[in-house]
């Protein structure tokens, strides 16, 4: 019986489209995204790099415009996605795929560095995938919203028209790592760019959610992420397993 549930198969299918409001959106997005794992990477580079759900390859052309890896991966249920991932003619894109969105087609550890960005809120079996990523590559990277704290009821009203089915915590979410053999290593809580809040809700709107996101986290870092909807990028690595 397949993972992947067919009404997300039939959802994301032509879920991307080049010129449209969502491409805007999800370059935006990228922008912030690949400055987080620039930050948590700590001015690394690799060999070659895998994007798990790589959705339109907003990500992995600003990476491979930056040369944050030699060669660029992508595997992705949506058929449009990989098309147009394609059509970026990424000079280092070595393969895009379309998969199962679980069983990812290449060797143990095949990869330096493994990333999944705004992938795992949507993922039905969350451990399935986790170890998944932590079968094919050496380090991986993950970014996701930080949805659970104290407005989690809203949150869930909230983003479920975006197919968010898991919110996480910091803690939540590194226990969740540790519970498939994945150890963190860096990570850091942000917010998204300004534009991207303008983007969402508007110029004045945008401005003021975005700087009293910014203002929350900078005084009360610890509890800022309880109250208010946040981002976590962590980067990690698979743990030997016990011998």
């Amino acid at each position: 019986m397949p993972l992947l549930d067919e009404g997300y198969k039939q959802l994301y299918s032509d879920y991307y489209q080049p010129n449209s409001a969502l491409e805007h959106k999800r370059n935006l997005s990228a922008d912030s995204t690949v400055e987080h794992i620039k930050a948590v990477a700590q001015g690394r580079k690799w060999k070659n790099l895998l994007d798990v759900g790589a959705g339109n390859g907003s990500v992995l052309a600003k990476i491979g415009a930056l040369g944050l890896a030699d060669e660029l991966y992508a595997v992705e249920i949506s058929e449009s996605g990989v098309s147009t991932i394609r059509e970026h003619g990424l000079p280092t894109l070595k393969e895009a795929r379309v998969f199962d969105g679980y069983t990812i087609p290449y060797p143990d550890k095949f990869f330096d560095l493994a990333i999944s960005i705004h992938v795992l809120e949507h993922v039905e079996h969350e451990r399935i995938f986790l170890r998944e990523l932590a079968r094919v590559a050496k380090e991986i990277v993950i970014e996701v919203p930080l949805e659970g704290g104290l407005t989690l009821a809203k949150s869930i009203k909230q983003t479920a028209r975006f197919g968010h089915i898991n919110h996480y915590t910091v803690p939540g979410f590194r226990y969740l790592l540790r519970t498939v053999g994945i150890e963190p290593v860096e990570h850091m809580v942000t917010t998204s760019s300004a534009d991207y809040e303008r983007h969402l809700y508007g110029g004045f709107k945008g401005t003021i959610k975005s700087a009293v996101r910014r203002g929350a986290l900078k005084i009360a870092p610890n509890i800022a992420p309880w109250v208010l909807s946040y981002l976590l990028t962590i980067r990690c690595i698979p743990s030997p397993p016990p011998k």
